[in-house]
């Protein structure tokens, strides 16, 4: 009698670049993922047409948006090892069944006038499409970019701030297409236009995200950029040259100061960024009432914010290479928290200073988004930074409910109706970022190396991950696939992401512009 062998689980597959292929055609598959997924946060667009067809309270039609990004947490750290796994191409045609099927079912709930078929659809299944969408480019450009992660990061996190500038626009018009044209003053488009618009969007969404999962590669084992030596790199100490499996990692302080660092610097952005709107004319209303603030400039100021918010994604995450990401984050924490108190003391002052504090405040929040993956990568290592990013994104859930949730009490508490509240209403939660804020940057400061005894090197057996191959998954075994030549040349990669963000921040730029016109 002969003893069977044990079962092999199927070898993962990876389309591998061969020699020759350019890393610049990877950030133009993220920068398209992102800019897709990004939609989540142009979903006020829509907000009153669906809140007038179901007939439904602002709270029941929020729920949907807090549904998207709690899933898009969960999902992240629940599948985030998967991810590593996989590699990007399965993560982002994972990504692009649940997203665009999100979309689908989202709008059968619209048709059928279904509101729980809605939270199913584009808050659940669509929250899911977003948590692998968010992390699959990321640690696929950290592989490319290791002479510069925070530049490979901020390029693919960049674009979720542009999915909403090309979203906003893009919505408006096919709801006015669907609509018969633009609703009356003191009315809203019809719920049908957003149930068309959203299998519209369902279609372009799985183009665009197709296209992305055709042209990622990961790079061969052992590949580096030309002339770039790590041990000729800028020395640090932060900057480990260990790897930590993601099961490791939430065991060590680092992991859970970070998740802190994340969570104070997305509450206090979304402190502004939910309330922008309102937030503005409020600032500069007048005891009897009225408001300096046309709807107009109020409509400019949210531009505005989204425009800095996109840049502060890109360039704050580049400055991170050569300054360090710690130092960064007592940027954003430190003088973020002294901004913060400067827009409520004094914010209502002027104009100008308002818009200033404001924006750099906005740059400060996308940039803390576009850094934190540079920063796990420092400190564990590139082994499975995606499943460890995946985690400390639930960071990024907690605080899509908490940070409404401290401005709308205070509001509440002030027990001002809107269009009644005024500076002095905004103060106390303003006040409470800033304490939030030092919290963080307090945490950040506790940040030290990872001690050796969490490393895969260290202990060889933890996780079952075979050290000798580093980029490879800790479990199985992996096949790569060679990919052929590149699929299609660099420049018409960079053209066709290129235009619909050209369209978005050129889009902005003019409606920014009326803050200062109206």
């Amino acid at each position: 009698m002969t003893t069977a062998a044990p079962a092999r689980s199927r070898p993962v597959q990876r389309v591998t670049a061969q020699p020759g292929f350019s890393r610049w055609l990877v950030p133009p598959a993220a920068l398209a993922i992102h800019m897709c997924i990004g939609q989540v946060y142009a979903s006020s667009v829509y907000r009153d047409a669906i809140q007038v067809h179901f007939d439904a309270s602002h709270t029941a039609i929020g729920i949907i948006f807090s549904l998207a990004i709690v899933m898009l947490g969960l999902s992240a750290a629940l599948f985030g090892t998967w991810v590593d796994r996989n590699g990007p191409r399965r993560a982002i045609l994972a990504s692009t069944v649940f997203w665009v099927s999100g979309f689908v079912i989202g709008s059968v709930g619209i048709f059928t006038s279904q509101l729980w078929v809605v939270y199913l659809g584009y808050g659940v299944i669509g929250g899911i499409g977003l948590g692998i969408g968010y992390i699959a480019p990321v640690s696929t450009l950290i592989k490319w970019f290791p002479d510069r992660p925070g530049m490979g990061t901020g390029m693919a996190i960049m674009g979720f701030g542009v999915g909403a500038m090309v979203a906003s626009p893009l919505s408006t018009f096919f709801m006015n297409l669907y609509n018969g044209g633009a609703p009356e003053s003191g009315e809203v488009h019809s719920g049908q236009s957003v149930g068309f618009l959203f299998l519209t969007l369902a279609g372009l969404y799985l183009v665009m995200m197709l296209f992305a999962a055709w042209i990622v590669r990961v790079p061969e084992a052992g590949w580096a950029p030309s002339g770039f030596e790590p041990s000729n790199s800028k020395k640090s100490s932060m900057i480990s040259q260990r790897n930590v499996t993601a099961n490791m990692a939430i065991r060590t302080p680092q992991f859970w100061l970070l998740w802190i660092v994340l969570f104070v610097n997305v509450t206090a952005g979304i402190g502004i960024l939910e309330q922008a709107n309102a937030f503005v004319r409020d600032f500069f209303r007048g005891d009897d009432g009225s408001t300096v603030i046309a709807a107009a400039a109020a409509a400019g100021f949210v531009a505005f914010l989204s425009l800095t918010n996109t840049l502060g994604r890109f360039i704050w995450a580049s400055t991170s290479d050569k300054i360090g990401r710690k130092q960064i984050y007592m940027v954003y924490l430190g003088l973020g928290a002294l901004l913060y108190f400067s827009l409520a003391a004094w914010g209502n002052v002027s104009m100008a200073l308002f818009v200033v504090l404001a924006g750099v405040i906005l740059s400060f929040y996308g940039g803390g988004f576009a850094t934190i993956p540079a920063y796990l990568r420092d400190l564990f290592g590139t082994l499975q930074v995606g499943a460890i990013h995946g985690r400390l994104l639930t960071a990024w859930a907690c605080a899509g409910i908490a940070g409404p949730l401290i401005v709308n009490s205070f509001l509440d508490a002030a027990g001002g109706e809107p269009g009644t509240l005024t500076a002095s209403d905004y103060r106390p939660a303003l006040y409470t970022m800033v304490g939030l804020l030092a919290v963080g940057f307090i945490a950040n400061l506790l940040v030290r190396p990872v001690k050796e005894k969490f490393s895969v090197e260290h202990s060889p057996s933890s996780d079952s991950v075979d050290t000798r191959k580093p980029q490879e998954d800790p479990s199985r075994d992996t096949t790569v696939t060679p990919a052929g030549p590149p699929p299609v040349p660099v420049a018409v990669a960079w053209v066709i992401v290129g235009t619909p963000i050209a369209y978005g921040f050129i889009y902005t730029i003019i409606n920014g512009a009326q803050l200062f016109t109206n």
